[in-house]
């Protein structure tokens, strides 16, 4: 699926601030935690990305980005 470019954009917005600021980001609209250190936020209204950190690891990892009504959790 392409994503919107608007989408993109704010995928590209929240990566930042995945990097700068750690896996919770409660200035997103709607995050929050799922389970196990999944989490997610929603860009727009219809996208929503979804991302894991496991407690005591550095890295990131996004697993979705896409529709709200096909998201994983």
């Amino acid at each position: 699926m392409k994503l919107p470019q608007n989408v993109k954009k704010l995928l590209f917005l929240l990566i930042e601030d995945l990097k700068s600021d750690g896996p919770i980001q409660k200035s997103w609209n709607n995050f929050s935690p799922l389970d196990k250190g999944n989490y997610h936020c929603h860009l727009t209204y219809s996208y929503v990305a979804c991302w894991t950190c496991q407690k005591g690891e550095i890295e990131i990892e996004v697993y979705y980005v896409g529709s709200r009504e096909k998201a994983p959790y």
